[in-house]
């Protein structure tokens, strides 16, 4: 009877069911004590008091099940579970009471798709039970695909700025190749220049042997001289380079050291240099990367107050290697002219015997008459803010007019000359060395400070009220009031300037 009891998946009220269990007991061949006996159907009371259910099972079937049944005095459930092979499984069981409420809850994740759904209501409900999968959630693959996608275009843009490394590498080694090398041991270079030969002398002996150019020494024996100095010491050092005093053969000698960004500036110079017929007294001599600067100078602004003999001197031989480099010499193999762009008192070096000479020919243009262009120098570098006329302020210079490059070198020599004449001693007063437009612009000043200056007021350096008592520095102030005009096609030439200061050397009695 308890058998159809079962198969039927009745409920039974608590006190049958009870007695049906002590029945199945006693059928078995236990035998008791009136206690034991006693125990038992209390015991079978407590649980008939815990409302048991009956359960389908499948797949999750305990060890005592039968015929596919279980029993719970929790929940029947259905779940619903997708295989690695992606095919669902539907499986059914028993769930106890503890920890049943949280496994009824949603299943799913992210990794596995899978859904259970839990019945109490009756007995076998879990029978009515059809949970699904849960839909396919496209985020997992979305977030693949982003993080594909971010690999890829990192590897792409990495091989790119790979590849430019290497192409730049690559022609900086061409380039490198294709300049001549040299390959001459110390002990060789000695034998080109002989022993107990003098800088000065070298240079003497190319003014007069050979080809006569006045282009300075041969390039080997440049090279060879630059492998022989000994720095000593920096002395200098400027925007785009440094200065040293260096030791050649027991001889001190400056060194021009150009900074590695600035090799196009080194090329133009070594170019300028090495064209026939550029030697001369007051322009610098021998100029090369390491290479010597014939004599040891001191810059202009480093001139201690000076006499109205010293100025012209210094305002003379300034000019006159200033209009070297702006005349052209015909012939067979002239020189072009050249305007040197950066003109500043920096740029002038002081000899032991009171003359100047013209440096740093980094930014010079020349000019071919043949062809009538100006050859400008494609190098990055401008001049000094401070020194530059109202024409290149402004934009307004015309670049393929040569004449304009030799009318702004005018308004900068205009400037030095103001620098000399503070510096010349009057009646017992000179003024402190100071830069141009010390009292109108800043230390460091920008083009638009220049500009509004120069440009718009339309103001220059002012003079001394010592000068107009007298007469050489009033004549000097005039001439560098006529120097540095506003309209180019005002100001002095370099010829004219040179004869008037002539002249005036000539009335004062001076002989150079």
């Amino acid at each position: 009877m308890g058998g159809e009891q079962i198969q039927r998946g009745e409920r039974l009220p608590h006190t049958q069911f009870a007695n049906l269990l002590d029945a199945m007991l006693l059928r078995n061949g236990w035998k008791g004590g009136k206690e034991k006996k006693t125990e038992e159907s209390s015991a079978g009371v407590t649980m008939a008091t815990r409302n048991m259910l009956w359960c389908h099972c499948n797949h999750h079937c305990p060890e005592d099940s039968f015929n596919n049944t279980c029993m719970t005095d929790g929940y029947c459930f259905t779940m619903v579970e997708e295989e690695e092979g992606g095919m669902a499984v539907v499986t059914s069981g028993c769930l106890g009471l503890v920890g049943s409420e949280f496994q009824c809850r949603d299943m799913w994740n992210g990794r596995l798709r899978k859904t259970l759904e839990c019945c109490t209501d009756r007995d076998y409900c879990n029978k009515d039970l059809h949970p699904t999968l849960p839909p396919i959630s496209t985020s997992e693959y979305m977030d693949s695909s982003i993080q594909y996608m971010a690999l890829c275009v990192s590897v792409t843009v990495c091989s790119i700025i790979l590849g430019l490394i290497l192409l730049f590498c690559y022609f900086r080694y061409k380039r490198q190749e294709s300049r001549p090398h040299y390959s001459i041991d110390l002990e060789q270079d000695e034998t080109y220049i002989p022993p107990g030969e003098s800088l000065k002398d070298l240079i003497e002996h190319s003014r007069s042997v050979g080809s006569g150019s006045g282009s300075g020494l041969p390039l080997l024996v440049q090279r060879t001289i630059a492998k022989q100095i000994q720095m000593v010491k920096q002395i200098g050092k400027g925007r785009y380079g440094e200065v040293w005093m260096g030791r050649w053969r027991g001889e001190r000698v400056a060194v021009k050291v150009f900074f590695t960004t600035e090799e196009e500036s080194w090329f133009r110079e070594t170019e300028i240099y090495q064209t026939f017929l550029m030697r001369h007294d007051n322009i610098l001599a021998v100029p090369h990367h390491r290479l010597p600067r014939e004599r040891l100078f001191i810059r202009l602004p480093q001139v201690q107050h000076v006499r109205h003999e010293a100025l012209l001197k210094l305002a003379y031989s300034s000019i006159s290697g200033l209009c070297h480099l702006h005349t052209e010499i015909y012939g067979t193999q002239g020189k072009p002219a050249i305007a040197h762009r950066d003109l500043k008192s920096k740029n002038i070096l002081v000899k032991k015997n009171g003359f100047c000479c013209i440096a740093d020919l980094g930014l010079a243009v020349k000019f071919n008459s043949d062809t009538n262009e100006v050859d400008i120098p494609l190098n990055l570098r401008v001049g000094t803010k401070r020194y530059m006329p109202p024409e290149v302020l402004d934009e307004t210079l015309n670049r393929s007019y040569f004449q304009s490059f030799m009318m702004a070198d005018m308004y900068s020599f205009g400037l030095i000359l103001w620098e000399m004449a503070r510096r010349c001693i009057s009646g017992g007063i000179v003024e402190e060395y100071q830069l141009p437009y010390y009292d109108l612009v800043p230390t460091d000043p920008s083009y638009e400070d220049m500009r509004e200056v120069v440009c718009i007021k339309k103001q220059r350096p002012s003079s001394a009220n010592r000068w107009t008592s007298d007469e050489c520095l009033r004549q000097t102030g005039k001439l560098m009031s006529e120097c540095w005009a506003h309209n180019p096609a005002s100001r002095l030439t370099a010829l004219r300037v040179k004869k008037t200061l002539a002249k005036m050397l000539e009335t004062q009695d001076i002989k150079l």
